[in-house]
Formats: C-alpha cells, structure tokens, sequence
C-alpha cells in the first residue's frame, strides 16, 4: 500500500516551487543513506529536473549479484501548466506513482525489507509544462523532448521496464483504474506476460485490464504518425523488454486538467508495480517468453527499424 507515501509526495508535487531537490530531501528524510540524483535537463523550450533513485537489491548488479534490475519510469509532460492552470495536472500520475514507488521501496530496505535485485526509478519534475493541441482532448507538453528524456532514463543496466503514465485522453482505455499493454521488445509487440496478469489480479483483486497498441504507438515521437501517448516511448531506446502502465478513466479527461488525480488508482498501480519488482528480482516474473521471441525474428526478421525515426526526415517532435 502507497497511500501514504503518495499523499505526501502529492502535497509535495502540487506546488509551483516543486523541484528536483525537494524530492531529494523527501527521499533523504526517509533514509539519508538513499542513492538519489537530481539534475536539470534543458532546451530551448525550457527546464525541468531529472529525478533518478536507485534501490539496491540483496542480490542485486550493484553489490555484485546476478539478480536482474527493473526500471520503473514516470512518464509526463510536467506536473503543472502554471499560469495556464493552477494545481497538479493529471498527466503528473506517472510521476507521482513512480516517486511513491520509490519512497515506499526506499523505507522498505531501510526496515530490512530487501528486493533480491536492484530497482532503478525515474520521472522528471516539472510545475511549469505548456500544453498542446491532441485528439480528443489536449496534451500536456513538455519543456524537453522524449527522446532527450529517454537518454537519461534508459540505461544499459535494465533488464526490464515498467512505464506509468497517464493515459486518459482516448477513447481506448476507458475504465477507471489502471491497464498493462502487452510486452514490447525491440519493435515487436508480443503477447501480454501471464506473470504480469497474475500480479494485477493479485493486487487489484479484479481482473486485469490491457490496453491496445498500434504498430506507430512503439514507433518514437516527431514521425508524423498519431500516438496513444508517450507510454511506450522508451521501448525505442533499449533491446529491454517494455510494458505500459496505464492510469485510465472511463471519460476522456485532458492531461492538463486539474482535479483528475484519484490516489485509489495510483495506489493499486503502483502496488502492481512493486509487486512486479519483488518477483522479477527473484525471478519468478517473466515479461516475455524468450523462445517465442526468438521464433517470431526466425521467421519474420528484426522489427528494430520501428525503434528508429524510419525513412523520411524527422518532423516537430511531440514533448
């Protein structure tokens, strides 16, 4: 249960002076000894903060083990689109389930409650995102692009990733609560993990929900085709296997509106998503069967060029 450590970290996050090191010290106050790193990332559209936590595991990379290391992304345009709107945006789920997550695994191990491998947690923080125009309701924006995002968050260490994002502005996923996708890998979606649907019926006590995927929502933003959203976005930047988290709602709601963020929700996914971590350490959560992966690039070859802007110039970007 994240309840409390999301109540925090929303109080926290819902403010115009949110920043990086004021997460850094809400994670410092849980465990002083805690590996956080906050730094800020820039364009010409603006700044936001960087936020990487690392958990070490008992059998973990960092302490020489064989265990395997999961990331878990927040993925957001920002946490606010101050002066536009005043308060926390619904497109800041994906970063307040990922920094709760943290806190959470954080004062797990300080109790002595230790994964067996290393978790790896990313969002950025950011209170002040433009916004823009998307069907059926507008994006939030984002002061940096995806793809500088994804250089920062997808590091060779991973062996799987879960992406929380929200995804309410479709006409897809339409149920309130959360879904999973189906497991991308190296441009391929395949089947969804039975693993994973085990883990949400365990931690939602309902059955699970999966929402769609087309081919152009695993292919990276600023070519021109339509996406679901940015959920997907960092599965064209590793050879790791890649599944979505989805915080949904049976409306089409804007990512820039504000008053759309029900903690219910983002505690059962983030649940899920810890839940994940412990069996994919231990090894007892596969996010994809390798020898059907194998199989399918046997007979129909690499699906890699769909992680690639493919043949024709890059358009604007999509934050």
């Amino acid at each position: 249960m994240l309840l409390k450590h999301l109540l925090d970290l929303y109080e926290l996050l819902d403010s115009p002076a949110a920043s990086g090191e004021a997460v850094k010290a809400f994670m410092e106050a849980i465990d002083p000894d805690c590996n956080v790193e906050t730094y800020p990332l820039a364009s010409a559209k603006g700044t936001t903060d960087m936020v990487r936590i690392r958990i070490p595991g008992s059998r973990g990379k960092s302490v020489g083990g064989s265990a395997p290391t999961i990331g878990l992304l927040g993925r957001l345009g920002g946490l606010g689109a101050r002066p536009e709107r005043i308060g926390f945006v619904s497109d800041g789920d994906g970063a307040l389930v990922a920094l709760s997550c943290a806190a959470k695994l954080i004062d797990m191990r300080r109790k002595g409650d230790v994964l067996a491998g290393d978790v790896f947690v990313s969002t950025h923080v950011c209170p002040h995102a433009p916004t823009m125009p998307h069907k059926p309701v507008p994006f939030m924006g984002s002061p940096v692009a995806t793809a500088a995002v994804n250089k920062e968050e997808v590091t060779d260490e991973l062996d799987a990733i879960l992406v929380v994002d929200t995804t309410k502005g479709n006409r897809i996923a339409n149920y309130r609560g959360f879904a999973i996708s189906p497991t991308v890998k190296q441009g391929v979606i395949l089947r969804v993990s039975e693993d994973l649907l085990d883990l949400v019926e365990i931690s939602t006590g309902r059955r699970p929900n999966v929402f769609a995927l087309s081919m152009a929502d695993i292919t990276p933003y600023g070519n021109g085709l339509y996406h679901l959203n940015s959920i997907l976005q960092p599965c064209t930047a590793t050879d790791a296997p890649v599944v979505g988290v989805a915080i949904t709602t049976e409306t089409a709601v804007p990512g820039c509106a504000t008053g759309a963020t029900h903690l219910t929700d983002l505690d059962e996914a983030g649940t899920f998503m810890l839940e994940t971590a412990k069996a994919f350490g231990e090894g007892s959560c596969s996010f994809f069967d390798e020898a059907e992966f194998e199989l399918f690039g046997k007979r129909y070859g690499s699906m890699a060029a769909l992680q690639t802007m493919g043949a024709l110039p890059a358009e604007n970007e999509m934050a």
